[in-house]
């Protein structure tokens, strides 16, 4: 005869859960609070040469790259939010760490995609953008923003493809499905299980700046991608400046 379940111990398992969950999301969120601004580059040789993990947000002009870098630093103008989209033209990198101590960056890439920056301007920014994502070795994790009313369009299906070979080989990757509270639940939950599928094994999350959804289960995310067993931070002051040697990216098509 089996013992039934005692209802206080249950109780207490699942309290001391949900209060060891709330303990990961603070320190997560305390850590990415930290963010500072650290260094602007229109080119990849004129980023700094960094050996702690470096995490990259992309996705299209208008996907609500700015409002999710903001939400989640707890930030309202770190990150530039246009009511332009694709006015971000370099790549802009944000320190993290406490206590003077630089831990992981956060890297804030252009936008791609938007028909009204010209042509020349949209090559220019790709090309940059791609051969960050191919040549950059310190980075450990990209966070694609995708607006889940269109859905994976074909420049970020382009964008998993230019970076796959980096996700086989280890490269930590996450969707975020921003601007959900647009979304009805039933719409929710069938772009939720059909981003899945199209993410390749990478993590595939709902996100609501407006309503506070998903941004604790990001943090989290994040901060564990940036603090493996074993990892030790680098001083802020001991960034050491050199040049990059560029390599050709990938194109990707007009749009």
């Amino acid at each position: 005869m089996s013992t039934p379940p005692n209802p206080s111990k249950t109780a207490g398992h699942s309290a001391a859960k949900t209060a060891a969950e709330k303990s990961v999301a603070t320190v997560a969120m305390g850590w990415l609070h930290t963010a500072k601004f650290l260094t602007t580059a229109p080119q990849l040789h004129f980023l700094p040469e960094l050996n702690v993990p470096e995490i990259a947000f992309v996705g299209r002009s208008n996907a609500g790259k700015s409002t999710c870098i903001n939400t989640l630093t707890q930030q309202k103008q770190l990150a530039f939010a246009s009511k332009k989209p694709g006015r971000t033209q370099h790549i802009n990198l944000f320190s993290l760490g406490k206590q003077g101590i630089m831990d992981a960056v956060l890297t804030d890439l252009p936008g791609y995609g938007y028909a009204a920056v010209p042509k020349q301007d949209k090559i220019r920014w790709q090309q940059v953008m791609a051969n960050y994502l191919v040549s950059r070795e310190n980075l450990m994790g990209i966070v694609l923003m995708c607006d889940p009313r269109h859905g994976m369009t074909e420049l970020d299906e382009i964008l998993l493809e230019v970076i796959r070979p980096r996700v086989e080989e280890g490269l930590k990757f996450l969707i975020v499905l921003t601007k959900s509270d647009k979304l009805t639940r039933a719409e929710a939950t069938k772009v939720l299980s059909i981003t899945k599928l199209q993410a390749g094994g990478g993590d595939v999350m709902l996100f609501s700046a407006p309503k506070r959804q998903g941004i604790e289960e990001v943090a989290q995310l994040l901060y564990q991608w940036a603090h493996p067993e074993g990892k030790k931070a680098l001083p802020a002051n001991a960034i050491a400046i050199t040049e990059i040697e560029e390599e050709v990216p990938p194109e990707f098509p007009e749009n």
